[in-house]
């Protein structure tokens, strides 16, 4: 027994990075730094990252892209046999497409005690009236996902500061500081 959860937890571990590396994708387009992907039968299947400035879309979250291209991958929208793995826990937009695509497993990097919606303000991942409910492992490198939302944050904070000291945006032409 302990075997198979020592192997779980490295497995965990290898599909988090994975995770992370596509929330740093999201932070290089200067988009809160939320990364996903969905394993199947071993392999990553779909990966996705936060693009809702970039995409002007409020559907362009991490866990729904890959959730839509996790689908399309096994041409059938129940991902039955598949774990999720996210920076951050999801929202109830997020953790509702998860139910509905019948993931049975999410793993979570760090919680999301204003928005998160697998325990945090919430959990529609474990509601019981439900059809499906999904286990839900929280806390796979935690430290390294929360410390890339807080640098994050804290950067658009100094960023915003900037700004608002200047009198215009730091990104246009003109106003490096």
């Amino acid at each position: 027994m302990g075997d198979i959860v020592l192997n779980t937890e490295k497995t965990d571990i290898k599909f988090m990075k994975e995770a992370i590396r596509q929330a740093k994708k999201a932070y290089k387009l200067d988009e809160t730094p939320i990364g996903c992907v969905i394993v199947h039968d071993g392999k990553v299947i779909a990966r996705g990252y936060n693009r809702r400035n970039t995409d002007k879309s409020p559907l362009a979250h991490a866990e729904i892209t890959a959730i839509r291209k996790a689908s399309r991958k096994l041409g059938d929208w129940r991902l039955e046999e598949c774990t999720l793995y996210v920076t951050l826990e999801p929202c109830q937009m997020c953790a509702g497409a998860i139910v509905q695509s019948r993931i049975p497993r999410v793993v979570i990097g760090c919680m999301n005690p204003k928005a998160g919606c697998a325990g945090s303000v919430l959990n529609l991942l474990q509601v019981e009236r439900f059809n499906h409910q999904a286990e839900i492992e929280t806390g796979v490198l935690e430290d390294e996902c929360s410390g890339l939302m807080k640098q994050f944050f804290k950067e658009l904070r100094e960023r915003k500061k900037r700004e608002k000291e200047s009198g215009c945006p730091a990104d246009e032409p003109g106003t490096e500081v």
